[in-house]
């Protein structure tokens, strides 16, 4: 945002410090979309139950057209019509989506988001995501098959060193 406010720039893509070994085409995608999108952020599938159930695992729900409905630390939607509620239930009966730490975006959008105070949904969930929404600003999510290896607490970061040694 500082630079995006300091530079006459046409988009910005923010990958997430969290995100260390995002695959270049992930980028390519998000930024890509920014032809037609405001902001762009990307989503993978929901395919274990860690990632269901995990609160760092951040779900998102998107409409048809692919825009974010909303951004949760708890797994949305519930399928309220399951024949069970249990977590394997729930994960087999809807197509979940776990957000990616990226985030594209127009410089004019960027600049517009940063005026913005912190919303009370963003301060509830954490999730900065939320304060584009709360506002009015439609995000385009990027569905991508991409078997995410994020950094969300200390136990993650010795996986990933590992990963990067190979």
């Amino acid at each position: 945002a500082e630079v995006a406010a300091r530079l006459d720039c046409e988009a910005v893509v923010n990958v997430q410090g969290d995100e260390p070994l995002i695959d270049p085409t992930v980028i390519d995608t998000v930024a890509g979309a920014l032809v037609d999108s405001e902001m762009t952020t990307a989503a993978t599938p929901v395919n274990n139950i860690s990632d269901y159930s995990d609160p760092n695992a951040v779900k998102v729900v998107v409409s048809a057209a692919n825009r974010a409905l909303y951004f949760s630390r708890r797994t949305i939607p519930f399928v309220r019509d399951s024949t069970e509620e249990s977590s394997e239930a729930q994960l087999a009966a809807f197509p979940f989506l776990k957000h990616l730490g990226i985030y594209g975006y127009r410089g004019d959008t960027l600049r517009r988001l940063v005026a913005f105070a912190p919303s009370p949904l963003e301060q509830a969930e954490r999730l900065e995501q939320l304060r584009a929404l709360e506002n009015g600003i439609a995000i385009t999510v990027c569905r991508v098959d991409y078997d995410a290896i994020g950094v969300d607490v200390p136990e993650d970061v010795a996986r990933v060193e590992a990963l990067l040694k190979e």
